[in-house]
């Protein structure tokens, strides 16, 4: 069976509203008091933020979302991950910076990081990070590593299966699908467990069965596989 790539960017436009906290409200409340939202006011604090837990715990999510937030208010934000093999210099400009999976980070992406860390803490600018280990652990240069650890650190625990059915039934309320038990113990059983992964899959289901002119089902899900 195919397995659907996930590409999640800044254009899908996650956001705070739209992350499920479950045990992670701590983390969202913050977030939400750092970044601004339609809820609250914006303080944009300039003590960092670090987030870090398994795969599929929302820490990418979460990231895209504050950056959502920012550029909403007319922001720009500096935006480094592991797949940016040659980082740009810091900007003025940005608000705030946001580093995802630094615990991926090459040689040169350290030296930018720490760079921008530098030049954002100097201009009383923002940085929220996030990876998979704790600072303590990040396989990191020191210097870098010592300065995300500093300030406000989160772990970010993964839905529970219940959790994540509860987001699933709730994602497909909003656009109009009817998905029975036995559908979203397919999708829990037979696909990534990563809620990002499984909100991707809810999509492609969304456009097929509208093309298709059918309800969401098994038979739906196979024939999707098994045509595009």
């Amino acid at each position: 069976m195919k397995q659907l790539a996930l590409d999640i960017g800044l254009a899908t436009g996650p956001t705070l509203d739209g992350f499920f906290a479950g045990p992670n409200e701590p983390t969202l409340r913050h977030l939400r008091l750092w970044a601004g939202d339609a809820h609250v006011p914006t303080l944009h604090s300039p003590v960092p933020t670090y987030l870090w837990g398994d795969s599929g715990s929302g820490k990418t999510h979460l990231l895209e979302a504050v950056g959502g937030a920012l550029s909403a208010q007319g922001a720009t934000v500096g935006w480094l991950h592991a797949g940016v093999m040659e980082p740009p210099e810091f900007d003025e400009r940005w608000l705030a910076v946001l580093l995802d999976d630094v615990h991926l980070y090459t040689a040169v992406q350290q030296h930018a990081a720490f760079n921008w860390f530098i030049n954002a803490q100097s201009l009383q600018r923002g940085v929220v990070a996030a990876g998979k280990l704790p600072p303590a652990d990040l396989p990191l240069r020191e210097d870098l590593r010592t300065r995300l650890g500093w300030g406000h650190v989160f772990h970010l625990q993964v839905l529970s299966e219940s959790d994540r059915r509860v987001v699933l039934r709730q994602a497909a309320d909003a656009r109009g699908l009817v998905l029975s038990d036995d559908v979203i113990d397919y999708m829990l059983h037979r696909f990534s467990r990563d809620l990002g992964s499984l909100m991707e899959l809810l999509n492609h289901l969304d456009d097929y069965a509208l093309r298709t002119q059918r309800a969401v089902t098994i038979p739906l899900i196979r024939s999707m596989f098994e045509n595009e």
